[in-house]
C-alpha cells in the first residue's frame, strides 16, 4: 500500500496546535523557569571572573571563591549600611507629625484662604486610622481566622520566594560550571555555512552588553556616592538614603535624577522650612550630580557603548515599560544594545542585496 501524502493544510494545522500547546505549557511553567533566567543571568555576569581565576584554580574552586568574596562584601556592606538607614528610615517616621503640622498650618491654611476649598484638618492619629481602613478594606480580615488565614498565606508565600533565592545560587553554580561546555554544544548546532557569522555576531553582542552593564553599574555607584555626600554636607538628614535610591534609580535614564530630586526637596522643606539657601543647595547639589553624570561618568566608563541617540533611548524605556512595566524599565537598555548590533549587520546585509541595489524587484513591485 502506498503512503499517502499529507494534506499541507493538516500539516499546517499539526505545527500550530504544536506551537499553541508548547507555549502554554511555558505560560503555566513560568513560576518555575524564572529562576534559571536568573540564574543564566548571573552566571553571564560572574564568568568573566570566575574565567580568569581558573587560569591559576579549578572551575569549582574559582566559583566557590567568587560566591566567597561577593558573600564577605555584601555582609560588610549590610554591616556598615544597615544601622545607619535604620537610623534614616527612623528620622522619616518622625517627619510624619511635620507633614501633617506643615499641612494644616501651610497648604490648609492657604487653600481655605485664598480659594473656595475648605481641607478638612489632618491629625497624627489620622495615618492610623487610614492605615487600619485601608487593611480593612483591601484584605478584609473579618475575624481573627480570616487575619491568620491570611498570614499564614503570606508565609508561605514567603517561604517558596526563600526557597527560590536559595535555589537561585545553587543554578548559577551549575550554569557556570559547565559554561565552556554548553557553549560548544550551541555553537555545534549552528550551521557550518553560518557558524562564523553567527559567532561574530554574538561575540559583539556579548562585548556591547558587557561593557554597557559594567560602565552603568559604575556610574549607579559613584552617582549615588555624588548624590549622598553633597546631600549629608548639605546637613540633609535623609540625605544618604535619598542619594543611595537615586543612584540605584539612574539604572534608567532620567529616573534617578526626578526621583531623588523630588525627595530631596521635599525633605528639605520639611527639615528646613522655606528655606532659599538650602533649597537652592539641593538643587545645585542634583544639578552637580546631572554635569558628572553627563560630562565626566557616562563619557568615561559607558562611551557611547549603545550607539542610540537620546531619542531611541528615551523610547526605549518607554516601551519597555508599557510591554513589562518596571522589569522593562530595567532591562530595556541592555535589549537595546543587544538589538542595536543586531540591526547594524541587518542593514549592513541588505545593502548587499539585488533589491538594494535596483537589480532585482520584490514580486509586489513588478510589472505584469
Amino acid at each position: 500500500m502506498m503512503n499517502q501524502p499529507i494534506d499541507p493544510f493538516f500539516r499546517r494545522l499539526f505545527i500550530v496546535v504544536v506551537l499553541v500547546v508548547a507555549l502554554f505549557l511555558l505560560y503555566l511553567m513560568i513560576p518555575v523557569i524564572v529562576p534559571f533566567i536568573f540564574a543564566f543571568v548571573l552566571a553571564y555576569l560572574f564568568n568573566p571572573l570566575v574565567k580568569r581565576l581558573s587560569k591559576h584554580l579549578r572551575r569549582w574552586i574559582a566559583i566557590i571563591v567568587v560566591y566567597s568574596t561577593i558573600t564577605v562584601g555584601m555582609a560588610l556592606l549590610l554591616w556598615w549600611l544597615v544601622p545607619t538607614l535604620w537610623h534614616q528610615l527612623q528620622a522619616a517616621w518622625e517627619y510624619l507629625p511635620k507633614i501633617s503640622s506643615w499641612y494644616n498650618q501651610v497648604v490648609r491654611e492657604w487653600f481655605n484662604s485664598n480659594t473656595r476649598f475648605q481641607l478638612p484638618v489632618l491629625e497624627s492619629k489620622d495615618f492610623s486610622e487610614t492605615l487600619v481602613e485601608y487593611m480593612q478594606t483591601n484584605y478584609k480580615f473579618a475575624d481573627a481566622s480570616t487575619m491568620m488565614s491570611q498570614v499564614l498565606t503570606s508565609s508561605m508565600n514567603f517561604i517558596n520566594s526563600a526557597g527560590l533565592i536559595v535555589l537561585v545560587p545553587i543554578l548559577t553554580f551549575y550554569f557556570l560550571f559547565n559554561w565552556d561546555q554548553r557553549l560548544q554544544t550551541w555553537k555545534m548546532a549552528i550551521p557550518g555555512a553560518y557558524c562564523k557569522q553567527v559567532i561574530g555576531i554574538a561575540k559583539e553582542c556579548d562585548q556591547a552588553l558587557m561593557a554597557f552593564i559594567k560602565g552603568q553599574l559604575l556610574v549607579m555607584v559613584l552617582l549615588g556616592a555624588i548624590y549622598a555626600i553633597q546631600l549629608q554636607l548639605i546637613g540633609l538628614e535623609l540625605g544618604l538614603i535619598i542619594g543611595m535610591v537615586a543612584g540605584i534609580a539612574s539604572f534608567v535614564p532620567y529616573l534617578g535624577f526626578g526621583i531623588g530630586f523630588v525627595a530631596a526637596i521635599i525633605a528639605c522643606l520639611f527639615q528646613f522650612g522655606l528655606d532659599w539657601t538650602y533649597l537652592l543647595l539641593v538643587v545645585g547639589a542634583f544639578l552637580v550630580g546631572q554635569a558628572a553624570e553627563g560630562y565626566i561618568l557616562q563619557p568615561l566608563l559607558l562611551g557611547d557603548k549603545i550607539g542610540l541617540s537620546p531619542l531611541w533611548v528615551i523610547f526605549a524605556v518607554l516601551a519597555g515599560a508599557s510591554l513589562l512595566g518596571f522589569v522593562g524599565m530595567l532591562i530595556a537598555l541592555p535589549v537595546s544594545a543587544v538589538l542595536n548590533v543586531l540591526f547594524r549587520h541587518l542593514y549592513a546585509y541588505y545593502r548587499t542585496t539585488d533589491f538594494y541595489k535596483g537589480r532585482k524587484q520584490l514580486l509586489l513591485f513588478e510589472k505584469k
